[in-house]
């Protein structure tokens, strides 16, 4: 499983975000809270898809920024 991938997907979230929801509401909670935690959900989700988002842009534009290996076994 793609972690970066899951982490920047809207659908994840808005399928994390139901998910709790409808705990939500089998529990009896007060349909205030439930869209008020529904909401914190997708705000978290906004950020942490930004941020790895952004994360993979400025991984992509530096190739440079990790070092590689090289391997000994074909060196000579």
């Amino acid at each position: 499983m793609n972690l970066k991938f899951k982490l920047t997907s809207r659908k994840f979230w808005a399928a994390v975000a139901e998910f709790v929801a409808m705990l939500l509401v089998f529990f009896n909670y007060p349909q205030d809270k439930t869209t008020q935690i529904t909401a914190l959900i997708m705000a978290g989700a906004a950020v942490i898809a930004y941020i790895v988002g952004e994360g993979l842009i400025d991984a992509a534009s530096n190739p440079t920024s990790v070092p590689e290996k090289k391997d000994k076994k074909h060196e000579r």
